[in-house]
C-alpha cells in the first residue's frame, strides 16, 4: 500500500514540494529559535502561551473529531461511513503529530520532552496531556493502516483490531478533556475557570474536526477519482449542524453567567475579548469569529443549502476557521490578559513565530497527503 504515495500526478508531486518548501522554512526559523531563545517570538514573561499553544489546543479538537466517524460506524452501523472512516483515522493521526511538534517548539529545548518522559511529575496534567496525545497517534495509525489492509484482502478486521477501535472512542474524549485540564489548573487566570470549558472544547472540536474533513473530502472529489458517498457527506454535515448549536449554546450561557452575575474580574477578560483594551490586538477575532460561525449555522442548519457542494464547503471553511480563530487566539490571549495584577500586557506573534507554525502545519499536510494517497484506491486524475 505504501508504494501508493509515491505515484501520482504532476499536479500531486507539485503540491508534496511545495509542502516541503514550507516545511523546511519552518525549520529553518525553529534553527534560529533554538539558537536565540523563545525571546525572538511575542510571547513574553506575562503572556508565557501564543501562537504554538493556541494552535495546539485546536488541533487537539481536531484529532478528537475522528470519533464523530469511528463511532456512529462501529457502535451504531452507520454504514456509509465505512468508506471515509479510515480517512477520519489518518487525520486524526496527523493532528496529533502537529499538536506534539506545537508542543515541542513551545518547550524552547527539545531536551525539556525528554526530561517530561525520563523523570516525569505525576501530578502534571500536562504529562498526562503527552502521554494520551501520543497513544491516540498509535492507536489512529495502527487502526487506519491494518483496516485499509484487511479491506483490501477482503477481510473482516479481526478481534484485536476491533478492541483498538473501541477504545479508540473514550481515548478521543480524554484527550481534549486533559486538554482542557491544563486550562482549569492555571488559579490565576480566572477566564478559563469554568466547568464548561471541557463540554465546549469538545463541542467545538466535533464541529471543526468533521468540518476539515468535510472539506478535505470534497477537494478529493474535485482533483481526484474518489467520490464519497453522498449519504456519508450529508450525515457528517449533519453531525457539523448539532455540534455547532450545542457549541453555540454553551458559549451563550458563558456569556449570560458573567453579564448576569457581574463579577468585576470576569467582566474584565469578556470585556478584552469583544471591546479590546489598551495595547490589545486581537479584539476583532472575537467579532469575525462570530460572523463566520453565524455564517455556517445558516448554512449547516438550512437542507437546502446544506446539500449544495459549493454553500457546503463555504459552511465547513466558516465553521472550521471560526472555531480555530475563538479557540486558538481568541481563548488564549484574553485568558491572560488582564494579568492577575491588573496590568494590560500585549502581545502579537512575531515572524519567525508565523513561520514556525506555517511549516508545522505544511509538514502536517504533507503526512496528510501521503496518508491519504495511501488510502485512494484509484489514481487522481
Amino acid at each position: 500500500m505504501l508504494e501508493r504515495a509515491f505515484r501520482g500526478s504532476r499536479r500531486y508531486w507539485t503540491f508534496l514540494l511545495f509542502l516541503l518548501i514550507l516545511s523546511l522554512i519552518g525549520l529553518l526559523f525553529y534553527l534560529r529559535q533554538l539558537d536565540r531563545g523563545l525571546g525572538i517570538t511575542g510571547m513574553g514573561r506575562d503572556i508565557s502561551w501564543g501562537l504554538y499553544i493556541a494552535n495546539f489546543t485546536f488541533l487537539v479538537g481536531v484529532a478528537a473529531s475522528a470519533v464523530m466517524v469511528v463511532l456512529p460506524y462501529y457502535i451504531h452501523r452507520v454504514e456509509v461511513f465505512g468508506g471515509i472512516k479510515v480517512f477520519a483515522e489518518f487525520l486524526a493521526a496527523s493532528s496529533i503529530l502537529m499538536c506534539l511538534l506545537f508542543v515541542l517548539v513551545d518547550l524552547g529545548q527539545p531536551k525539556r520532552l525528554f526530561n517530561m518522559l525520563l523523570y516525569p511529575s505525576f501530578s502534571s496534567v500536562l504529562f498526562w496531556d503527552v502521554v494520551v496525545l501520543s497513544g491516540y497517534f498509535v492507536i489512529n495509525m495502527l487502526s487506519g493502516w491494518f483496516t485499509l489492509d484487511y479491506e483490501e484482502k477482503e477481510e473482516g478486521p479481526p478481534s484485536w483490531l476491533k478492541a483498538l477501535l473501541y477504545i479508540s472512542i473514550p481515548w478521543a474524549i480524554s484527550i481534549h478533556t486533559v486538554t482542557a485540564f491544563i486550562y482549569l489548573g492555571l488559579s490565576g487566570r480566572p477566564f478559563w475557570h469554568t466547568s464548561l470549558l471541557a463540554p465546549r472544547f469538545l463541542a467545538s472540536a466535533f464541529s471543526s474536526g468533521p468540518s476539515l474533513l468535510i472539506v478535505l473530502l470534497l477537494s478529493m472529489k474535485r482533483f481526484s477519482g474518489f467520490s464519497p458517498k453522498t449519504e456519508a457527506i450529508e450525515k457528517l454535515s449533519l453531525i457539523v449542524a448539532y455540534a455547532i448549536v450545542v457549541n453555540a449554546f454553551f458559549l451563550f450561557v458563558e456569556i449570560f453567567t458573567v453579564l448576569y452575575g457581574d463579577v468585576p474580574e470576569d467582566l474584565m477578560h469578556l470585556r478584552y475579548f469583544y471591546l479590546g483594551g489598551p495595547g490589545s490586538r486581537f479584539f476583532c477575532v472575537s467579532w469575525i469569529s462570530s460572523l463566520l460561525a453565524i455564517l455556517s449555522l445558516i448554512i449547516f442548519l438550512i437542507p437546502s443549502l446544506r446539500r449544495r457542494t459549493n454553500t457546503l464547503f463555504i459552511g465547513a471553511l466558516s465553521a472550521f476557521f471560526s472555531i480555530w480563530l475563538e479557540k486558538g487566539i481568541g481563548l488564549l490571549v484574553p485568558g491572560f490578559v488582564p494579568t492577575p495584577v491588573g496590568r494590560y500586557a500585549t502581545y502579537f506573534p512575531t515572524l519567525p513565530e508565523i513561520m514556525i507554525t506555517v511549516g508545522i502545519y505544511a509538514l502536517g499536510a504533507l503526512f496528510t497527503s501521503l496518508l491519504f494517497k495511501v488510502a485512494l484506491r484509484n489514481e487522481p486524475a
